[in-house]
């Protein structure tokens, strides 16, 4: 195929609405987005550094690919979906991702990186290809949400790379946030996180009090199922509670992740509670619940209150 007709299949792809788009990073959070866009009648190229987890893919129409550089070299829109900057970093420049980009392509970095990190990576696009579009764009929400493509996106980075993106996120996520510049993607990320942290830990902390009452956690559920602050994250988090149901939807290990990432971007200073909160889940980690849900936190304070 020339280059000319390469670019008339891009150009005919974007106008029927289904750009061409790589997913790099095939864990939970970016198995579930490969579905979703195939589920859109998209066929991602997909790229995990762990080939076998490719397997599930192998008769669904997506393009497993050997290489980083295979995945994206005709891309319109790229997604990285890992665990923290590092493999991002080394994912775009030690993998040759960035470099095998299209120019005027679009790079969605949708990883939990922090500020710190998704600076790297602008430094890095500044750098080396100032002429890929770079949008950081982190998810809220849990593998259910990720597999049912009703994932929250917040959205940050330059308009033009939205028309690109617009079916990709329709996609995969029920809800996107466009926030301005770069940048501001991963801040809302770590705010919205710190809020789950809390509330987690706020759903043990009455449970473990209820228990030194002689209560149940039956009796927290039914107290909890019409208050004013009753949702349907609460409402799920309690269910798996009550049933001691602790397989992760968002590991602890993952949320205490976010929290230091959050504790890293401000002035620790002004922050004790937040700190406290993840000395304890770092406690819980080290003494082997890191992989376990997040809701695991409510058997370390039960246990010790």
């Amino acid at each position: 195929m020339t280059d000319r007709q390469g670019e008339r299949t891009r150009e005919v792809a974007m106008t029927e609405g289904r750009p061409r788009v790589a997913v790099l990073g095939i864990g939970t959070m970016g198995r579930g987005m490969a579905d979703s866009l195939l589920r859109a009648g998209m066929t991602p190229a997909l790229w995990n550094r762990e080939p076998a987890r490719l397997a599930a893919f192998a008769s669904s129409g997506a393009q497993p690919s050997a290489t980083a550089p295979d995945a994206v070299r005709d891309a319109d829109a790229v997604i990285t979906m890992v665990t923290d900057a590092n493999a991002v970093i080394d994912i775009a420049d030690g993998q040759e991702m960035l470099a095998a980009m299209r120019p005027g392509a679009v790079w969605a970095q949708m990883s939990t990186i922090g500020v710190a990190g998704f600076d790297r990576v602008a430094a890095l696009v500044a750098a080396r290809r100032p002429d890929v579009l770079l949008v950081d764009a982190p998810v809220t929400g849990s593998r259910d949400a990720a597999e049912a493509g009703s994932l929250t996106i917040f959205a940050s980075g330059p308009d033009e790379a939205r028309p690109a993106l617009a079916p990709v996120f329709d996609a995969i996520g029920g809800r996107t946030l466009w926030l301005g510049p770069a940048g501001l993607g991963t801040r809302l990320k770590l705010a919205n996180n710190t809020m789950i942290a809390f509330i987690v830990q706020g759903l043990g902390e009455a449970i473990a009090v209820a228990h030194q009452l002689g209560l149940t956690t039956e009796a927290v559920t039914a107290a909890f199922a019409n208050a004013a602050f009753e949702s349907p994250y609460i409402s799920g988090k309690l269910a798996r509670i009550e049933h001691e149901n602790y397989d992760a939807e968002f590991s602890l290990d993952l949320a205490l992740k976010d929290v230091k990432l959050a504790l890293d971007a401000v002035d620790r200073s002004r922050h004790p509670v937040l700190r406290a909160l993840a000395d304890e889940w770092q406690q819980a980690s080290d003494n082997g619940l890191g992989s376990q849900d997040l809701t695991a936190i409510t058997r370390v304070l039960v246990d010790v209150n």
